[in-house]
């Protein structure tokens, strides 16, 4: 029996395109921006950003030292922030919806760059700042210290939370953080394209 959801966010609720942030890096000159960084793995200097150990003026220094190029901070934010595209709002009226059936999380790996600026997008496709509201609580690494697939950072959610791992559902895109849900002893959805949550019989 299902009584709570831990959701993902990129690629659940928001659409992103991670080769648009590739592309531009390339373009800048970054040949290798996929060994950095893609949506299984992150280098060092891009966890400590997502765990918020690291400002980001911290990170674009260490960026252009590991890239090797004078970027500036402006254009790395730029490259950075080009694959978060939308959030569709059938997805978000789903939602609303679920929210009435589940006790409901979010759990996201970002960074304190991102978090503004799909803030931004939000509130530019919806008219509101309220995403966060959807949910009992939103977890986001650069807040939370942790990320995932690290199985510890599982618990600590269900610990602080009073929930029962075989009563909790975790719906993400990438596998590797679906194998740290399991691990904890959750319930979990890998949801990947096609499919989104409009797919989803809960």
């Amino acid at each position: 029996m299902i009584k709570n959801i831990i959701f993902d966010l990129g690629g659940i609720f928001m659409t992103l395109d991670y080769q648009k942030t590739e592309d531009l890096f390339v373009q800048y000159g970054i040949k290798d921006f996929k060994q950095l960084f893609n949506q299984h793995h992150a280098s060092p200097v891009f966890e400590q950003l997502e765990t918020g150990k690291i400002s980001p003026e911290a990170f674009y220094d260490a960026f252009r030292t590991i890239s090797q190029t004078s970027l500036s901070n402006e254009q790395i934010e730029e490259a950075w922030n080009a694959m978060l595209l939308s959030f569709p709002l059938d997805r978000l009226e789903w939602l609303k919806n679920i929210k009435s059936k589940y006790n409901i999380y979010l759990y996201s790996n970002t960074n304190i760059i991102h978090y503004e600026a799909f803030m931004k997008l939000y509130e530019h496709v919806t008219g509101t700042n309220s995403f966060n509201d959807f949910f009992i609580k939103a977890y986001y690494s650069h807040e939370f210290g942790y990320r995932k697939p690290h199985t510890e950072s599982y618990l600590k959610i269900l610990e602080e939370q009073g929930l029962i791992a075989e009563e909790t559902l975790f719906i993400d895109d990438t596998l590797v953080n679906i194998e740290g849900a399991q691990a904890a002893g959750l319930q979990t959805i890998h949801l990947v394209p096609p499919k989104t949550v409009l797919s989803l019989e809960l």
